[in-house]
């Protein structure tokens, strides 16, 4: 029962998750975080929804039908290279494409070439070390929300940040249990996360 959960806490709070998280608090929990309209925003989140979370996913299902991988939970060091690299290779397109749009708010290629940078530095540090990839959309997710209480007061952020810190616990504490990472490896996915998306978003907003 304790390894099922912690195998759908690991699947259902993914690290592909964590930049739809972060777009959707920006556009709708902070509606003064950016200068889109708001008839457009739904569409732009779809658009970020699709291109980070929905393609991602699809082709690592083909990665392992095809067996290029041997398992989606990626349990081997080898195994985390290729996807990782992938998934890199379409959030820099997609932080491109937003950066072409000229007449949007910079905002969202800046907010979204912060993340690409923290998924660049878990694939490149997957070469030779296999920290959580989880932990970094979750430190991720943390210092986003951190940054936009310090700019912005009026955003009610406590609450929210209680449960993303206890949801970032029982993250870690599902990846300890299933043996997927070391205490170490947790740790340094959460640390690159955070002080990757601090920098990014504090440059931002700063």
């Amino acid at each position: 029962m304790v390894r099922k959960l912690a195998l759908l806490l690991s699947v259902v709070f993914q690290p592909l998750l964590m930049p739809s998280l972060v777009f959707g608090l920006v556009f709708f929990g902070i509606p003064q975080a950016s200068s889109i309209p708001e008839s457009f925003k739904i569409r732009l989140f779809y658009l970020i929804v699709s291109a980070t979370l929905l393609i991602p996913i699809i082709l690592m299902l083909g990665l392992r039908w095809s067996g290029l991988v041997k398992s989606l939970h990626f349990e081997e060091k080898s195994d985390r290279r290729f996807p990782f690299l992938l998934i890199t290779f379409f959030y820099v397109l997609t932080t491109y494409f937003l950066k072409q749009k000229t007449e949007l708010d910079p905002i969202l290629w800046q907010g979204m070439g912060a993340i690409t940078v923290a998924v660049a530095l878990l694939t490149a540090v997957t070469f030779f070390w296999k920290i959580s990839a989880h932990m970094t959309g979750i430190g991720g997710l943390l210092a986003v929300l951190a940054v936009l209480a310090l700019y912005f007061p009026s955003f009610q952020v406590a609450y929210l940040l209680v449960t993303v810190l206890v949801l970032g616990g029982l993250v870690a504490s599902s990846r300890l249990y299933l043996d997927a990472h070391s205490p170490a490896e947790v740790y340094a996915g959460l640390l690159v996360g955070f002080v990757t998306c601090w920098i990014g978003f504090s440059w931002i907003y700063g």
